[in-house]
C-alpha cells in the first residue's frame, strides 16, 4: 500500500511537471509581410489598455477577466517612471506597483501584452510620468540626447525596468510580445538621435526584443 502510494505521488508530480512544461514555452513574434506572426501563424492584435497604477491590486485580475470578456488578446500597459523611482535612485516594484506580477496575471488569463515604459508616456499622468526631481537640474531639457543627466536617468531606469519584465518576453515563455518606444514624441520634438538612441536602450540592448514600436 505504502509502494503504491509513493508511485502514485510520484506520477502525479511528472505529470504536473509535464503541464508545466506545456505551459510555459519560448514563442516568437515577428512582423511579417502585411501581418504580425505570432509562433509562425497570423496574429491580429485585439488590444486594451489598462493602467495597473490606477487599479488597486486586488482589482488586477477583475479588471483583465473583463478585457478578455469584450474579446481582447492583448493588454497594453504604461509603466510611469514617476511611480516606481519617487526619490532619485530609490526603485520600489513591490506591493501596489509589482508590475511583474500584473503581467504574469495577463497571461494567466491567456492575453499577451505589449509593454510602454516611456520614459514619457502622457496617459494624463503628472509630467507624463517623469520623475519630479529632474527638475533640481536648472537647464534640464528632457527628451533630449543632448541633456546628458536626462539621458543617464532614463538608461538607469529602462534597465531597472528590465529587471522586471525581461525575464516575461514571450522569446522567455511570458507575454510580452512587443515594446513600444517613447510616445507621442512626434507632435514635441523633433530630435531624431534621441529616438534612435530611445530605440536601442529600450529594444535591443535592455529589452534585447525583436520588435519595438515607436508612437
Amino acid at each position: 500500500m505504502k509502494k503504491n502510494s509513493l508511485l502514485l505521488i510520484l506520477v502525479l508530480l511528472m505529470s504536473l511537471t509535464q503541464v508545466k512544461s506545456q505551459t510555459i514555452q519560448n514563442g516568437t513574434f515577428e512582423a511579417g509581410k502585411n501581418e504580425f506572426l505570432l509562433n509562425g501563424k497570423p496574429y491580429i492584435i485585439r488590444a486594451g489598455e489598462i493602467h495597473y497604477s490606477r487599479i488597486p491590486k486586488v482589482y488586477w485580475d477583475h479588471r483583465i477577466k473583463m478585457a478578455k470578456a469584450m474579446g481582447m488578446n492583448t493588454i497594453c500597459i504604461y509603466l510611469f517612471w514617476n511611480y516606481h523611482e519617487m526619490e532619485q535612485g530609490v526603485f520600489d516594484w513591490s506591493g501596489e506597483k509589482d508590475v511583474a506580477e500584473f503581467v504574469k496575471l495577463i497571461q494567466a488569463n491567456g492575453l499577451y501584452c505589449i509593454v510602454r515604459p516611456g520614459p514619457y508616456v502622457c496617459a494624463e499622468w503628472d509630467m507624463g510620468g517623469l520623475p519630479w526631481w529632474l527638475l533640481k537640474k536648472t537647464d534640464l531639457k528632457v527628451r533630449r540626447k543632448s541633456d546628458q543627466f536626462f539621458m543617464d536617468r532614463v538608461k538607469i531606469y529602462l534597465k531597472e525596468a528590465a529587471k522586471q519584465l525581461a525575464p516575461l518576453q514571450i522569446q522567455n515563455g511570458g507575454p510580452i510580445i512587443m515594446v513600444q518606444v517613447e510616445n507621442e514624441y512626434g507632435t514635441w520634438g523633433d530630435d531624431q538621435k534621441y529616438m534612435e538612441i530611445m530605440r536601442v536602450a529600450t529594444g535591443h540592448q535592455i529589452f534585447n526584443v525583436t520588435n519595438s514600436m515607436g508612437m
